[in-house]
């Protein structure tokens, strides 16, 4: 089976924002830095701390990062919106509050034709997130 998962890439707060992901969405959080992957002895060291390769995966999804190399930093995300759809509007509400702790809300949480709950929003790690909850189409 062909799978879709997103790709983020981070400037050295990959693991923080992981952490936070895995805190709000549930699931198993695997991380590895460059400290620990394979290529070790090749890193700069001013870059053995940045992770290598993340990978969440919460019920309904998988979601995977790394951090950029210092010397070749990551632009802003923006062009695009993780879509995340909860069951019920109460769990889009629970999760939609918790991304937008210390980030900024685009759109507020509210009702739409397609769904009971729907918002956007910039998480604190920049992040752009769509949530839905409660679908109704």
């Amino acid at each position: 089976m062909t799978q879709f998962n997103p790709y983020l890439v981070f400037n050295g707060d990959c693991a923080a924002a992981m952490r936070f992901y895995e805190r709000v969405l549930g699931g198993k959080l695997n991380l590895m830095t460059h400290a620990d992957g394979p290529a070790a002895g090749k890193v700069p060291p001013a870059d053995a701390h940045r992770v290598m390769h993340a990978h969440l995966a919460f019920d309904g999804g998988v979601l995977m990062a790394s951090d950029a190399m210092s010397s070749q930093p990551a632009s802003p995300m923006r062009g695009f919106s993780l879509a995340l759809t909860c069951p019920t509007a109460a769990e889009a509400r629970r999760v939609f509050d918790a991304l937008a702790e210390g980030g900024k809300v685009n759109v507020p949480l509210q009702k739409t034709f397609w769904a009971e709950a729907w918002g956007q929003l910039f998480d604190r790690f920049g992040t752009p997130w769509m949530v839905n909850g409660g679908m109704t189409m």
